[in-house]
């Protein structure tokens, strides 16, 4: 139910529809109370309705509940910056940086936070910036871009440059506030409305006052001659609101046109007809600008298409244009982890996956998304598996090994570790070598290294005969005599006659019988047993009910016992628990 409600409100968020955004997030958190995305949203969306007190308290919780999350910090940044707390806002700013460096929407806050630093410590504006230089701030873009009165003028060059050259200098607004667009913006910014309106208009609404207050009489020449009031002309709309309202027409059918255009080109790409869907989403990118969700689908299609280069071109404006707009943060993410997978799909050698492993983690840090996340880690596991191959060469492994070989025979273990693992990096299918840095890893006590080792060795190659050697060894050297004379066995099954396994063997028995005949010391008894109680094996025989009645039987009731001995399941169990110390026979 929170997601559902969280969907609302992202809705619509995208919609303009800012107030009902807030009511949407605010029911979401009233079910989700500890979801950080959730403060987020409301945070902007209270931001968007300039109402920067709520839009503080929210980020500073989402910060709260998710310290280590960028995006938090840039809520709160921006939240700073409408209370004109421009100190606290490079702070905040500061800090998210601090968690993701590469951040840009981070980076260009920062950027706005000390640039109205820099305005603040200036001397004190003209005239005309005195009243209204602060409503030029880096809010600004935001404020006239969410106005539908607005955001018409911000396709508009020279007037993007007035307000530029506002911002580089609030004294230059008075050179501007005859354009009737710098008027219209300078409303929305402050939450006023200004009256634009030509002289024939401005001298009807004076008429039709002065009719309408009883106090105030008409001149006696106009009384004195009615007829010629009437053939007075009537006022024609002001030509610049009518071209406007005109200019609002056609765009709002333009992006209506382009939607149609999407639609027909998803059509057409779930039918597999690509050249038709490149067809139809260039001519909504022709139609409006301002969805870069045109540039992703047909980045998608020139990726199935297998034309990565194109696909790639059209991600990356994608991403300019996103940043360029404020567009949300899953748009552009999506953008670059489309490049990534079309940079994966052009990648031949490791280095390849560098940038598309660069363009997964921009996207993540966009947007933390479980597909992006997999296809990274493809990505990661891809790159390591085929620098392994560009970097193997048998002839060089047996080379390294023979020199490790060579320093294991002057017992100088850490040196013949450095070369056996060089070989393997040369040759990661050498049982020879796994065995052998097992062998150094068992000499200096490195015993659960030497294991892994032995066991990879035996993998490799079943039929190894050193490979259970060493394994064995290992086991020995555990003091895990019953696993010792398991694998020494096994080893058997494959060489009969090998010295090295008959004496592994030979040991494991002994040291068996030893503990069957009671022969260990309190001290040897008591470290087998602390040992054998970490043994997952020994737990399960130990927490078996069956078991359990065995044990109760072999003390009080031995006919049940000689019953017991007799089944060659419970013998074995038995005869480990004695290996182990933890039952002694008498």
């Amino acid at each position: 139910m929170a997601d559902e409600a969280k969907a609302r409100g992202n809705a619509e968020f995208a919609a303009g529809n800012f107030t009902d955004a807030v009511r949407h997030f605010t029911d979401a958190i009233n079910l989700a109370p500890t979801n950080h995305v959730l403060y987020s949203n409301r945070s902007a969306a209270y931001a968007s309705l300039n109402k920067f007190s709520e839009a503080l308290s929210d980020a500073q919780k989402t910060v709260e509940l998710k310290p280590d999350w960028s995006k938090g910090y840039s809520r709160l940044g921006a939240a700073h910056m409408g209370l004109h707390s421009y100190n606290d806002a490079a702070s905040a700013y500061k800090k998210g940086l601090e968690i993701d460096p590469n951040n840009e929407p981070l980076k260009s806050g920062l950027a706005d936070a000390e640039a109205a630093l820099a305005r603040s410590s200036r001397s004190r504006p003209g005239p005309g910036a005195s009243l209204f230089g602060d409503a030029f701030g880096p809010e600004m873009w935001v404020k006239l871009s969410s106005d539908p009165t607005t955001r018409g003028f911000l396709q508009q060059p020279d007037f993007v440059k007035m307000l530029q050259d506002i911002q580089k200098n609030p004294n230059n607004l008075n050179m501007y506030l005859k354009d009737q667009r710098m008027m219209q913006a300078l409303g929305v910014l402050l939450n006023l409305k200004f009256q634009t309106r030509g002289p024939e208009e401005d001298a009807e609404m004076a008429e039709a006052s002065s009719r309408g207050s009883p106090e105030r009489k008409r001149p006696a020449a106009a009384e004195a001659d009615p007829v010629k009031e009437d053939k007075r002309p009537e006022p024609e709309p002001e030509p610049e609101q009518m071209d406007k309202s005109e200019e609002e027409k056609e765009k709002r059918e333009k992006k209506a046109q382009a939607q149609k255009e999407k639609e027909a080109g998803n059509a057409a790409y779930k039918k597999k007809d690509f050249e038709t869907a490149i067809q139809h989403y260039t001519k909504a990118t022709e139609l409006d600008d301002e969805d870069i969700s045109f540039l992703t689908n047909r980045a998608a299609v020139y990726l199935e298409m297998g034309k990565y280069e194109d696909c790639i071109k059209d991600c990356d404006k994608a991403v300019e244009r996103g940043r360029e707009l404020r567009l949300d943060f899953k748009m552009i993410a999506r953008a670059l982890t489309r490049k990534g997978t079309a940079l994966v799909k052009m990648a031949k050698s490791s280095k390849d996956y560098e940038p598309a492993i660069e363009a997964f983690h921009k996207a993540l840090t966009e947007h933390r998304n479980p597909d992006t996340l997999k296809k990274l880690n493809d990505a990661e596991k891809a790159k390591k598996e085929l620098e392994q191959q560009e970097y193997y060469d048998p002839q060089m492994a047996d080379e390294e090994r023979e020199k490790g070989n060579q320093y294991f025979k002057e017992q100088n273990y850490p040196e013949a570790v450095k070369h056996y693992t060089e070989a393997l990096k040369r040759n990661p299918k050498d049982p020879k070598a796994y065995s052998n840095r097992a062998a150094c890893y068992t000499k200096l006590g490195a015993l659960p290294e030497g294991l892994k080792d032995a066991e990879k060795c035996i993998e490799l190659d079943p039929t190894f005969a050193k490979g259970y050697t060493r394994k064995g060894a290992v086991r020995f050297f555990m003091k895990e005599y019953e696993k010792a004379l398991e694998t020494y066995q096994e080893g058997l099954k494959h060489d009969p006659q090998n010295p090295e396994l008959l004496d592994g063997v030979r040991r494991c028995v002994e040291q068996i019988n030893k503990a069957s005949r009671g022969d260990l010391s309190p001290e040897e008894l008591k470290e087998r047993q602390a040992k054998a109680m970490q043994d997952p094996e020994i737990q399960n025989i130990l927490t078996d009910p069956v078991m359990q009645q065995v044990l109760v039987d072999l003390q009080e009731n031995p006919k049940s016992a000689q019953e017991h001995m007799r089944n060659p399941l419970v013998m074995n169990k038995i005869q480990k628990l004695v290996s182990a110390g933890i039952v002694q026979m008498r």
